[in-house]
């Protein structure tokens, strides 16, 4: 037994170093986000103490366009599907047998939306940079391009300005169909708006073709578009065993890996909504779990549709880390089950489950109930109905020191992932959790 594990078992606190260390103020995704900051920040002190940017002189609009593309390039391709999956297939080829601490922060790929932030607030200030420079650098009166251009310029900071607030987790929490319908359209048009500056700044197409930022835009404007290429409508079948629960069927030729999830929505347009994937081994399609967690939930259990649309591919999700250790538990909350099981039922790692749901007979149904004990017979299904709500960091650690695995793997509603996450990780045990990002 590892020796910490082994201070678990005899009641030893953890101490106060690795209390801060495992504050999750610390956590990769804040730890990503300060990089991409520090890069932005060494690259200011540059430009603006050696190269001379703010010479009316100068010719550094270019330049400064250039960095604010960049940033808003790594920003979005790090959310690009694709790009999503290759980061998981890059660091789940580590093998088991690689030390534990190299696996325990490979597994934290998922934490790739600091890289997002860190883009996006960087290229806002930058873009904050830019226009002053903009201003500063006309002459009075200014000729009609340039009176275009700032315009353009002042219109598009606007927008940025409010994307950034939107996305701010207090009011992203309490106004999340109004962020997500920012974050769409106001997207949109920024993207309109970076080319129509981006031509107003060159002269000529033979400088546009030229111009890094024209490039930066046709990779930025591809990933953007690409996902609604794949848009469709699909027929569904809905198996609600209460008035908590949809059991969602597809089979419109689409048979995901498990781990993955995918995004459907009944107004393309303004709101989308992504569910883990749970396909059945030698079985072609899959379901979604999706359980009563607000007003789009509950109207879709209550109208059980016939179509959703779709867009995109099947994506990785969180548990897929599971392949870089021996043996994982899965502590499941209600729906929780959903994106643990088709890990359950593929049994690529030896795994243990504690499932602490209200009635889960009665509210999910037999067969999915049976389907899980069939996959793990010796799981713990807590009845809360029955049992009340159980410490779920107690039955988690006794689950590790009986089974001996290496990792724990949550899937519950926020506060509560947050509380095993950092409570498993303070006894020096991996745990991951969803970290509410995207």
């Amino acid at each position: 037994m590892d020796a910490v594990i082994e201070k678990i078992a005899l009641g030893v606190k953890p101490s106060l170093l690795r209390k801060i260390l495992r504050h999750r103020y610390l956590e990769h995704y804040n730890l990503l986000f300060l990089l991409v900051f520090a890069v932005n920040a060494g690259i200011f002190w540059y430009g603006f103490t050696q190269a001379d940017w703010w010479s009316k002189q100068g010719d550094s609009l270019p330049v400064l366009l250039d960095l604010i593309l960049a940033n808003f390039a790594v920003a979005i391709l790090v959310r690009q599907q694709y790009v999503i999956n290759l980061f998981f297939w890059i660091a789940t080829r580590a093998p088991v047998s690689w030390p534990l601490w190299i696996r325990w922060h490979l597994a934290k790929v998922y934490h790739f939306g600091g890289l997002h932030s860190g883009g996006t607030v960087g290229g806002t200030l930058w873009y904050a940079i830019y226009l002053t420079v903009l201003v500063y650098q006309q002459d009075d009166p200014l000729p009609n391009t340039s009176k275009n251009l700032v315009i353009v310029s002042f219109l598009l900071m606007a927008v940025l300005v409010l994307i950034v607030t939107m996305a701010l987790p207090l009011v992203r929490r309490r106004f999340h169909n109004q962020f997500e319908w920012v974050h769409r359209f106001g997207g949109w048009l920024i993207l309109i708006l970076f080319w129509i500056q981006t031509c107003l700044l060159v002269n000529g197409i033979s400088d546009l073709i030229q111009s890094p930022s024209f490039w930066g835009l046709c990779i930025i404007t591809f990933s953007v578009i690409l996902p609604w290429l794949r848009l469709k409508k699909v027929k569904i079948d809905i198996d609600s065993p209460s008035s908590h629960v949809a059991l969602t069927r597809f089979d419109h030729g689409v048979t995901p890996f498990a781990g993955s999830s995918t995004a459907i929505s009944r107004n393309p347009l303004l709101e989308w909504h992504s569910f883990a994937n749970v396909p059945a081994p030698g079985e072609d399609g899959f379901r979604l779990t999706i359980s009563r967690a607000g007003d789009w939930t509950g109207r879709f259990i209550d109208d059980r549709p016939k179509q959703v649309w779709t867009k995109g591919i099947p994506t990785a999700g969180v548990a897929n880390i599971e392949v870089l250790f021996k043996k994982v538990v899965y502590i499941a909350t209600g729906s929780g089950i959903g994106p643990c099981l088709p890990h359950l039922l593929a049994k690529k790692v030896p795994a243990s489950l504690v499932w602490s749901a209200r009635n889960p007979r009665k509210t999910y149904g037999n067969m999915l109930v049976d389907e899980v004990l069939d996959a793990v017979p010796d799981a713990l299904i807590w009845d809360t109905s029955s049992h009340g709500k159980p410490d779920l960091v107690k039955l988690a650690l006794n689950t590790v020191l009986k089974t001996g695995a290496e990792a724990v793997i949550c899937i519950a509603n926020q506060p509560l992932t947050q509380k095993v996450v950092y409570e498993i990780e303070l006894r020096g045990i991996p745990a991951y959790g969803a970290i509410w990002d995207s």
